[in-house]
C-alpha cells in the first residue's frame, strides 16, 4: 500500500544569494505515476492519493528541469574544462539560465578555478579531478597545502552528507565540531552520545568511506587532530559565508556577501564574533543557519590578506556631534578591523562637517540674540529693496544649502560642533556683506536708536515690523514716530508705564498724544504720582526719571 501526500520537497537555487532552499511543491504527474507504481513491484497493491480526483489534471505534467533550478558550479567548471566559456555554443535540450550560470563563474573566479576570461587554471583542474562540489574540492586542495587535508576531507565529507546529529529536544547546536567530534570517536570505535538527541552511525559510515577514500586519492596521511582549525578550513570554501555578529544580538549575523544570516535558537556558536557557515536555508530574507564553524579575527586577517580591501571612511557621527576618520580593513561586507585616522585629508574632514551641520539643521550652530537680529536686519532690507542693496537672501533655508560658500572659509581645524565658537560663527555671517554694505546696515536698520530723552534703546526686530519699547516720559515732545531704513519703515511703539508694562501700542505717535494720552494719564497718573504727567506732552522735557523729592520741613 501506498499514501501519496501529492507534496514534493525540491532545492532552489538562488542566484542573487548564492544559496539554495528547500521548497514544497505539489508533485507532478509523472511524479505520481511514478509513486503509484511502487505498490506493484511485487505483486497487486493499492495506492492512496491525499487530492481530490478532480484536482490531477491541473498538475503538472513532469517534474521542472532540474538545470533550471540548480547550482551550476559544477557545469561551469566541467564546460571550463573542456574548453568552453559560452554554454550558448552548446545545444541543449533546456538551457541554463544566464543569471545562474553567471553567478557559478563568479564564485569559480573567487575560487581561482578559472581566470576572468573563463579559460580553466591548473588549480580548477585539479578541483574537477575530485568528486565534490567545487566549493569543497578547492578547501581540500588548499588545505592539504598547510597540512591540514585530513581535517578538510572529513569535512567534505560531513557537508556532502546528511547532518549525523539529530536532536529531539529544544536543544540545538550548529557547531561542525561537533560533527567532527562525533566521526573521529567513530573512527577510533569509540562510543560517543548528544543528551539532548542521537547520532546517526551509517551516515557516520558513509561518512568515514568518503573521507579516507579523498585522503588515499591525494595521498594524505593520518596526522595529530586539529579540530580547532575547522573554521579556518570550512572559510576556504565558503568565503562568501564568512559571518560577522551583528552589535548587541546573540543569533544575527552579517555575511561577507552582504546577506544575514541567524540561528533559529540561541546556539553556542552565537558567543562567537565570527562563523562559518556551511549550511543554510536561504527561503528567507536572513538565511537559517543550520551548521557553522567559529573561526578567529585574526585569522581572517591573515588568511584572506589579498582579499582584505581598505577603505578610509571620513564621516559625520550624529551621536558625538563630530566628524570621524576611520580606516576599516573590509573582507567583503565585513569590517574586520577599524582604526581611527591621525591625519585625515583635510577637504574630505571639511566636506563631512557641512553634511553634519546639514543633517542637525541650522540651529545647530552657535547662534546668540546678536546673530539673529543681524540676520533679520539684513532680511528686512531685502523684502523692502532698501537702497545700498542688492541685500542677500540670508533666511535659514538660504544659509544651509549655500553653507560652502559662506560659512566654509572659517571652519579651518573644526571636527566638532564645539570648535565653531560664536564669534568665528558671527564674522562668516557678516562676509555675507561687504565692508560698504555692512555700513549701510548699520545706518539704515541700527540696532538702537536715541529717544528724545537720551537713552539709547535697542530695536527689536523679531516682530515683521520692528519695535521699540520706551517709557512714555522718554517721548515727550516728539511729534513724530521714529522709523528706520531711511524713514520708510515706521517702529512700532510700545510706550510703557513706570511699571514696564505696554499701556499703548503704536506707529502713530502724534495721533496718540492728541487721543489716547489724556485716557492714558488719567489711569496711571493715580497709581504713578512721582512721574511726570503733562497736559501738554508735546511741550514737556523728555526724562527717564522721576520727580524730585522736596525736603521734608524742618
Amino acid at each position: 500500500v501506498v499514501v501519496d501526500g501529492g507534496l514534493q520537497r525540491t532545492a532552489r537555487f538562488d542566484p542573487v544569494s548564492g544559496m539554495s532552499r528547500l521548497v514544497t511543491l505539489p508533485v507532478s504527474q509523472a511524479s505520481a505515476d511514478q509513486r503509484r507504481g511502487r505498490a506493484g513491484r511485487l505483486g497487486p497493491g493499492i495506492c492512496y492519493r491525499l487530492w481530490q480526483e478532480a484536482a490531477h489534471s491541473i498538475l503538472p505534467p513532469y517534474n521542472r528541469p532540474q538545470i533550471l533550478d540548480a547550482d551550476l558550479t559544477a557545469l561551469a567548471l566541467e564546460l571550463a574544462v573542456w574548453g568552453v566559456n559560452d554554454p550558448a555554443a552548446l545545444r541543449w535540450l533546456d538551457s541554463p539560465p544566464a543569471a545562474s550560470f553567471s553567478r557559478a563563474r563568479d564564485l569559480l573566479v573567487d575560487l581561482n578555478a578559472i581566470d576572468p576570461q573563463g579559460n580553466v587554471t591548473r588549480h580548477g583542474r585539479r578541483m574537477a579531478s575530485l568528486p565534490l562540489h567545487p566549493r569543497l574540492a578547492h578547501m581540500v586542495l588548499t588545505a592539504s597545502e598547510v597540512n591540514l587535508g585530513e581535517l578538510a576531507c572529513e569535512i567534505a565529507a560531513i557537508i556532502a552528507e546528511r547532518d549525523p546529529i539529530h536532536f529531539v529536544g529544544s536543544e540545538r547546536d550548529a557547531d561542525l565540531r561537533l560533527r567532527l567530534e562525533a566521526l573521529e570517536a567513530y573512527g577510533r570505535q569509540q562510543p560517543f552520545s548528544i543528551a539532548e538527541g542521537h547520532v546517526d552511525e551509517s551516515a557516520l559510515r558513509r561518512m568515514l568511506a568518503v573521507a579516507q577514500g579523498l585522503q588515499r586519492r591525494l595521498g594524505i596521511r593520518p596526522s595529530c587532530s586539529r579540530l580547532s582549525e575547522a573554521g579556518r578550513v570550512l572559510a576556504w570554501a565558503y568565503p562568501d559565508r564568512i559571518a560577522q555578529k551583528r552589535p548587541g544580538s546573540q543569533t544575527r549575523y552579517l555575511l561577507a556577501n552582504g546577506r544575514g544570516a541567524f540561528f533559529g535558537s540561541p546556539d553556542p556558536l552565537g558567543a562567537n564574533e565570527y562563523l562559518v557557515a556551511a549550511h543554510l536555508d536561504g527561503q528567507r530574507r536572513e538565511a537559517r543557519i543550520f551548521m557553522a564553524a567559529a573561526i578567529d579575527g585574526q585569522d581572517l586577517l591573515d588568511q584572506f590578506a589579498d582579499r582584505i580591501r581598505r577603505q578610509e571612511t571620513i564621516a559625520w557621527d550624529s551621536k558625538r556631534q563630530a566628524v570621524t576618520a576611520t580606516g576599516k580593513k573590509m573582507l567583503g561586507a565585513l569590517t574586520l578591523k577599524t582604526v581611527f585616522l591621525h591625519n585625515p585629508d583635510s577637504d574630505s574632514v571639511l566636506r563631512a562637517f557641512i553634511d553634519g551641520i546639514r543633517r542637525q539643521g541650522i540651529d545647530s550652530l552657535p547662534w546668540t540674540r546678536s546673530s539673529r537680529t543681524w540676520q533679520k536686519r539684513v532680511r528686512l532690507l531685502a523684502g523692502m529693496d532698501a537702497p545700498g542693496g542688492p541685500w542677500p537672501d540670508v533666511s535659514d533655508g538660504m544659509l544651509i544649502d549655500t553653507l560652502e560658500k559662506w560659512l566654509a572659509p572659517y571652519l579651518g581645524g573644526c571636527t566638532r560642533l564645539g570648535d565653531l565658537s560664536q564669534r568665528r560663527f558671527a564674522r562668516a555671517l557678516q562676509s555675507l556683506l561687504d565692508w560698504r554694505r555692512q555700513r549701510r546696515l548699520d545706518d539704515l536698520v541700527p540696532t538702537h536708536i536715541t529717544v528724545p530723552s537720551g537713552s539709547r534703546l535697542p530695536i527689536d526686530y523679531s516682530a515683521r515690523i520692528p519695535v521699540l519699547a520706551v517709557r512714555i516720559q522718554e517721548m515727550f515732545g516728539a511729534s513724530t514716530t521714529p522709523a528706520i531704513a531711511g524713514g520708510r519703515m515706521p517702529l512700532m511703539l510700545h510706550l510703557l508705564s513706570p511699571a514696564g508694562r505696554p499701556a499703548q501700542i503704536t506707529r502713530d505717535l502724534a495721533g496718540f498724544w492728541q487721543n489716547s494720552y489724556p485716557q492714558v494719564k488719567k489711569e496711571l497718573k493715580g497709581r504713578y504720582p512721582k512721574h511726570a504727567w503733562p497736559d501738554d506732552p508735546l511741550q514737556a522735557t523728555p526724562t527717564h526719571r522721576t520727580k524730585r523729592r522736596k525736603p521734608n520741613a524742618k
